[in-house]
């Protein structure tokens, strides 16, 4: 934590410490010396233990003094308390700056590293899950920041400064007596602590998963709706709470026992102090003042030191806390620039995949020795059947993943050699499914380009053919499209995708699946759209439906990780192999959805198919 107590390059911040340290000193200093004032005005009250064999005079001149110096010290004994106060806010006051910023700089150190971290890692992990340990974490650190600083440490200061004192004033014995008592009260919260650990891991974990359960669910609102599944959402959510419940029963019950371990310690402690200064006074070795500043230290010190307890507790909690978040921050990011990389210099845009292989898992290879070269400016298709790898091939070329084997340039330079910054700057992606910011649709058309004007948003709404939408709205620009834009439809969601892209202007354009998922009337709105953004652009068109790239220069087949046919639709129809099954496939499929195919793309594949041998359906 130092290097966020004692920030590089902040002296304000610095200098806030510092002075924190002083007034936490001072506050201390005081603190103790209040019951000394308590003890001044009781002696002066009572007349004193030591006016034993005085004269007359001195007894008259002491009774004078009775009259006056109760009230000064009462006085002091306030404004003391008072300072104490002043002293301690003041402190917190000018610390906030500083635990303040600490905790910004960590809560963007961990946001920038999950960020960082590799696609792998975010398919696995939980996104309600992930957001609870960060949210814990951050929350932990704060804790921990306040309370070692401004309790742990001062109360420590504050058992040697009172040790010290039963010594100088009255005797080792007072203070052997006074330490005994820390040191068992310390043992038994550590002890039992130690002890509640574990169910409080236990009572996080429940947690964390009914946190998950119910996030996931309210994420998959609609389909928890499709399916009629409420009561079994319900029954999974309360599992979960069920589990919190008995393991946060567990921890409350140990939580009572180590309360009253902790009262009863004290309890004994303070009596067996207080009777040996009664049995000082009864001797005459002590005065009443004495017997009363016993107590009142003690009391003062069992104040911060029960406290003490409870803070250990709840530093633990933080420890568990920070403990997954810092595994979080020791997660190794899976793809990672090298030392000094390069920009990627985008001319032409040519891309070139060199007998490339990849696999999620090594028993399972997704891509096998793929080669192929996009020409600047042209337009190539991947189409397949699902779990051929074609999704798989756009990750690459973001470099989501490394490969396993072969090379990947774009321009002639190898992409994982340059700034993965550089290279995704250089690509645009519209996706099969579009999912947006709960925001407003200025804000993620923007998100393109975020330096972008409000004139430029507005210019590539309307190339992107939503201006006039979005224009009907009451709020316009302005309208917010809800969790993942589930107020907008998927052929506005796309839309907004492609003025987001056209915004961002990139000279590669990938298209993965884009339309699939949009009914036929649609999908020629778009494609309409997606023509005008690719004109000119080198373009990757990852593609379910063959009747969306028939205009591609040039199309690939995968079949389980393997390029198995290549070439134009009108060749790849007369060859009569893969690329024609997957045609007459998806003919089937319209006419028995009664789904229109256009005339000319019908008719071209009809002849494609005759000239082959095949008589279509």
């Amino acid at each position: 934590m130092l290097p966020y107590l004692w920030p590089q390059g902040q002296p304000g911040l610095r200098l806030r410490v510092v002075l924190a340290m002083v007034l936490l000193l001072i506050s201390k200093l005081i603190i103790v010396y209040v019951p000394f004032l308590y003890k001044a005005a009781v002696d002066s009250l009572s007349g004193g233990a030591a006016l034993e064999g005085a004269d007359i005079a001195t007894r008259v001149a002491r009774h004078i003094d009775l009259l006056a110096v109760p009230l000064v010290l009462i006085i002091a004994y306030g404004v003391a308390r008072a300072l104490h106060q002043l002293f301690a806010q003041g402190r917190d006051a000018i610390f906030a700056d500083v635990g303040q910023h600490a905790m910004r700089q960590i809560a963007l150190r961990t946001f920038r590293h999950v960020h960082g971290l590799s696609l792998r890692f975010h398919l696995e992990r939980r996104t309600g899950g992930l957001s609870r340990v960060i949210d814990r974490g951050i929350k932990g650190i704060d804790f921990l920041l306040r309370f070692t600083l401004f309790n742990i440490a001062p109360t420590l200061i504050e058992i040697l400064l009172v040790a010290g004192v039963m010594f100088y004033v009255f005797d080792i014995w007072f203070m052997l007596a006074t330490l005994a008592i820390v040191v068992v009260y310390v043992w038994f919260t550590f002890k039992v602590t130690e002890w509640r650990t574990k169910h409080r891991r236990i009572m996080n974990d429940r947690d964390t998963e009914a946190n998950t359960k119910a996030i996931d669910s309210l994420l998959n609102f609609e389909t928890v709706k499709y399916f009629n599944n409420e009561a079994h959402e319900s029954a999974r959510y309360d599992s979960a709470l069920a589990g919190y419940q008995k393991a946060a029963v567990t921890t409350q019950k140990s939580l009572a026992f180590l309360n009253g371990g902790q009262g009863t310690i004290i309890a004994i402690g303070l009596a067996l102090v207080m009777l040996m200064a009664a049995n000082g006074v009864i001797e005459g070795r002590l005065s009443l003042g004495d017997f009363v500043l016993v107590n009142a230290m003690l009391i003062q010190l069992f104040v911060p030191l029960n406290l003490l307890g409870s803070v250990y507790r709840e530093i633990k909690q933080s420890l568990i806390d920070m403990e997954t978040m810092f595994n979080l921050l020791d997660e190794p990011a899976e793809i990672e620039d090298i030392p000094d990389a390069p920009d990627l210099a985008v001319g032409a845009g040519e891309i070139r995949f060199e007998r490339v292989s990849f696999a999620y898992e090594p028993e399972r290879p997704i891509l096998k020795d793929v080669s192929f070269t996009l020409a600047p400016g042209r337009k190539l298709a991947i189409v397949g059947p699902s779990g051929a790898g074609k999704s798989t091939i756009s990750r690459l070329l973001f470099r989501f993943y490394d490969l396993a084997a072969g090379k990947i340039t774009i321009d002639g330079q190898d992409i994982s050699k340059v700034t993965q910054h550089s290279l995704r700057a250089a690509i645009g992606m519209v996706p099969q499914d579009t999912v947006l910011f709960n925001d407003t649709i200025r804000y993620n058309i923007r998100y393109g380009r975020p330096d972008a004007s409000d004139a430029e948003v507005a210019e590539a709404a309307r190339h992107a053919h939503i201006a006039g939408f979005v224009d009907s709205l009451p709020k316009g620009y302005e309208a917010r499209v809800g969790e993942r834009g589930l107020k907008l439809s998927g052929g506005e969601k796309q839309r907004v995708a492609i003025a987001r892209t056209l915004l961002k202007s990139p000279r590669i354009l990938v298209l993965d699946e884009a339309t699939s998922a949009l009914d036929t009337h649609t999908e020629r709105e778009i494609q309409s759209s997606l023509a005008e953004i690719a004109e000119g652009r080198t373009t990757l068109v990852i593609a379910h439906r063959l009747s969306t790239i028939v205009d591609a220069d040039e199309i690939l087949v995968l079949e389980a990780g393997s390029i198995v046919e290549r070439g134009t639709h009108a060749a790849l129809l007369a060859h009569n192999g893969a690329y024609a099954d997957l045609w007459r496939r998806q003919l089937d499929e319209a006419a028995s959805a009664s789904q229109e195919v256009p005339a000319g793309q019908r008719a071209e594949g009809d002849i494609a198919l005759k000239s082959a041998g095949t008589v279509p359906l």
